[in-house]
């Protein structure tokens, strides 16, 4: 099982908001964002703090995917 954010991405495009406000609103590091762009695992702390920072639920930001992404 692998995680996809291509939500959150759409997300930000339709806020009309780049990576690094969605960093310096969040509170997160460049690390979290470079993870995310991977689709990589992140803390729950982290996506807590994206979600705050967004005004949405964690579904609106990721999905746990069948496939593995190469």
């Amino acid at each position: 099982m692998t995680v996809s954010y291509d939500k959150l991405w759409k997300l930000l495009i339709d806020r009309k908001m780049n990576r690094t406000e969605l960093k310096d609103a969040a509170g997160i590091s460049f690390n979290v964002l470079a993870k995310m762009g991977r689709n990589e695992f992140v803390s729950m702390e982290s996506l807590c703090k994206i979600c705050s920072a967004m005004n949405c639920d964690i579904g609106d930001v990721m999905e746990f995917t069948n496939h593995e992404t190469a």
